[in-house]
């Protein structure tokens, strides 16, 4: 699954190098999900791409992430195989990248591979391969047969039956260490606790719930407020629950952050952006999420044949993304939760005209889950501190929560 920025503030203003490498195996998917950023927003130029990386790209790539692995000493790096849907581009080719970024860096850094899938294709001939080269497994699953059926969806209906076939297949003792997680888009025509229980059927080691890709131009469905009401009781039902059930990233992160630590979660705190995209054409971008905002948004106007990492590293752009809080908007400063949230993710901020500096079109959910997530901690935290019956763990500078 892919967690955001992975980097940490370096001083003097020095870049963060990259540490994510997401690789646009195949460009096309095989479903027509009605709320998917890349094919039904703004941004429309996967249509001019190659739906599949070649092989000459798929080296060049390599190459580039092994020089970027060696010039800024890197112990560790994340390789991404995406779409799309990456399982299109067929176990050749996806054999054929891994080994190429394997033999390219060699021993100076361990490199760990994802692959994040909508689970439709996922059969025994692709599970051995993926057991062979170590890649781990996230599938995109918005809840029960009613919840999945109504956004992702196939020409021919729904693709439920399919996905839960594909995930009895990934969760077989042989092959559930392979398993990542699941991704969950909220849809606030589900019950919340309801689609968390469907999805933990599958006994998930960790859970994504992802807020859809909206903007100020574009706006979320639902009326502000709404989105934390919906997440709200997860949270209740997943921060209570007698024994741990999952990871979700979502609520971790904030905790992390309230706790004075980092996040690894684009839109929590103010880690810098840590990852770059290459397109099957070779192109080296931006995040892809910000196809939900304007044609164009994410590109850099640089490509592997010609251009190495350091080149989008020292690109305005990229920049902007690195600022830390210095990059939190103008007009969230004075927020309680400036911190916290950083102005959210930053394509939710966008507005025609006006750009990025902006707070977040979800504002007002972010403000009330923040305000939700702190509470039940300070209530945990003394109640834990009371049944030890010891000074207040509130006055542990490691447990102390940001006011």
């Amino acid at each position: 699954m892919i967690s955001g920025p992975i980097g940490r503030n370096r001083p003097n203003g020095e870049p963060t190098p990259f540490r994510q490498f997401i690789l646009k195996m195949h460009s096309r998917c095989n479903l027509a999900c009605t709320y998917c950023y890349l094919y039904t927003m703004a941004d429309q130029r996967w249509r001019h791409r190659p739906p599949v990386m070649s092989a000459r790209i798929a080296e060049l790539s390599a190459a580039r992430i092994a020089e970027h692995v060696r010039s800024h000493g890197l112990a560790d790096i994340a390789v991404v195989l995406h779409g799309g849907e990456p399982l299109l581009a067929g176990p050749d080719r996806l054999r054929h990248v891994v080994e190429a970024v394997r033999g390219a860096v060699g021993d100076t850094a361990a490199v760990g591979f994802s692959l994040q899938s909508n689970g439709t294709l996922l059969d025994r001939g692709f599970l051995p391969l993926f057991d062979e080269l170590g890649i781990r497994v996230g599938v995109s699953l918005d809840g029960a047969a009613t919840a999945q059926d109504r956004h992702r969806r196939r020409a021919t209906g729904g693709s439920h039956a399919q996905v839960t076939r594909g995930l009895a297949e990934l969760t077989r003792p042989e092959f559930r260490h392979l398993f990542s997680g699941l991704l969950c888009v909220i849809d606030l025509g589900n019950d919340p606790v309801a689609t968390y229980e469907a999805l933990l059927a599958f006994s998930p080691p960790a859970i994504d719930l992802l807020l859809p890709h909206a903007n100020w131009s574009n706006p979320p469905a639902g009326p502000a407020g709404a989105y934390a009401s919906w997440l709200i009781p997860i949270f209740d039902r997943w921060f209570h629950a007698p024994e741990r059930e999952t990871r979700i990233r979502l609520f971790e992160e904030i905790i992390n952050v309230l706790l004075g630590g980092s996040s690894a979660v684009e839109g929590i705190g103010t880690s810098p952006a840590a990852m770059i995209v290459v397109e099957t054409d070779g192109q080296i971008e931006q995040s892809d999420i910000l196809a939900a905002t304007f044609e164009g948004a994410a590109h850099l106007g640089l490509d592997v044949v010609n251009d190495d990492f350091d080149a989008a590293l020292r690109h305005p752009a990229t920049i902007a993304r690195q600022l830390g809080t210095t990059g939190i908007p103008g007009e969230c400063r004075a927020c309680r939760w400036a911190t916290i949230c950083a102005g959210g993710h930053y394509s939710h901020r966008y507005q025609d005209q006006k750009g990025f500096d902006h707070r977040s079109v979800y504002c007002a959910d972010l403000f009330a889950l923040f305000d939700h997530i702190r509470t039940a901690l300070v209530d945990e935290l003394a109640v834990r501190a009371a049944a030890a019956s010891a000074p207040s763990a509130l006055h542990d500078p490691a447990l102390t929560v940001i006011p």
